[in-house]
């Protein structure tokens, strides 16, 4: 039985309360959005307390009324395509050049890993960036949001360096029993490095999840837009027009009740879906960033 010191004890009780204050400042925050968003719209449009529990009568009208709002149907069909589309093209450009820079006979391999992290830390600005995608003759497409940022320079780094730590015994191996680099590339490193390519994996996933700038200023499509401008148009704008015929016979009075029911709705259903990704690759967060960032 471990016997520990009066100051082990005070230690350790200690951290259990540290740990419950973030514990509770971290996911409180995500309970009152929960609470407030299928609480009586009465209540949540004249009280700005806390929510621990529904005020009111539980219902979910608020949610009806997202659901209801056309633009937030098609920001989700917009939002599950520029996640898959963009996460499939990224992970497999970004694998494919962290395998190449990773190899140690790659002709220049210092020289470009430099100009990779050069563009880290100095960028053209905003305008050359818009005029380039204007050239490409991307805007006003899904296009203009997953080609210009398909490959994330930090992305590209971690999973080099990861692929880096792979044994060049096992890769040897491979070459004498006769696999050539793209089967090196897909049976053996990325299995080895499983736990990296699912952090980045769920980094990109992230990444374009919660794209809302680059559709702001290509996007001129309303049908176009992602998930997210739809929220921020509703949450900063207070922009609720496709609601008001849609309402069920709200009426202007009582849609202004509704405004912050239906902003704590539109959060939540805007944040859940990727919450749920990322229990499925925990357990490999944590190793994959370790791993990607320390071994050289």
């Amino acid at each position: 039985m471990l016997i520990r010191t009066r100051g082990e004890k005070i230690f350790a009780v200690f951290n259990y309360v540290i740990m419950f204050v973030i514990g509770f400042l971290t996911l409180y925050p995500m309970w009152h959005i929960l609470m407030s968003s299928i609480s009586d719209p009465i209540y949540v449009f004249a009280y700005r307390g806390f929510y621990f529990f529904p005020r009111g009568n539980p219902h979910l009208r608020g949610y009806v009324l997202v659901f209801e709002n056309p633009n937030i149907i098609s920001g989700y069909f917009n939002t599950i395509w520029y996640v898959v589309i963009g996460t499939v093209m990224s992970m497999f450009s970004t694998i494919l050049g962290a395998y190449a820079l990773s190899r140690k006979g790659l002709y220049w391999n210092g020289f470009i890993m430099k100009m990779i992290v050069f563009t880290m830390f100095f960028q053209g600005g905003l305008m050359p960036f818009y005029i380039q995608v204007s050239n490409m003759g991307l805007l006003d497409s899904r296009w203009a949001i997953v080609l210009p940022v398909m490959v994330s320079a930090m992305n590209l780094i971690i999973l080099r360096t990861a692929f880096a730590g792979t044994p060049d015994s096992l890769i040897e191996s491979a070459k004498l029993d006769g696999c050539n680099e793209w089967r090196i590339v897909w049976q053996i490193v990325v299995p080895v490095c499983k736990a990296a390519v699912s952090v980045i994996l769920l980094f990109y996933a992230v990444m374009y999840w919660n794209q809302w700038f680059n559709p702001s200023i290509f996007l001129n499509d309303r049908s176009l837009w992602p998930l997210q401008l739809v929220l921020r148009e509703i949450l900063i704008q207070g922009d609720m027009t496709g609601m008001v015929q849609l309402g069920g016979g709200i009426g202007q009075t009582g849609l202004e009740q509704y405004r912050m029911l239906v902003r704590y709705s539109t959060i939540v259903v805007a944040t859940v879906p990727i919450l749920f990704i990322y229990p499925f690759i925990q357990k490999h967060f944590v190793a994959g960033v370790m791993i990607g960032s320390l071994k050289e």
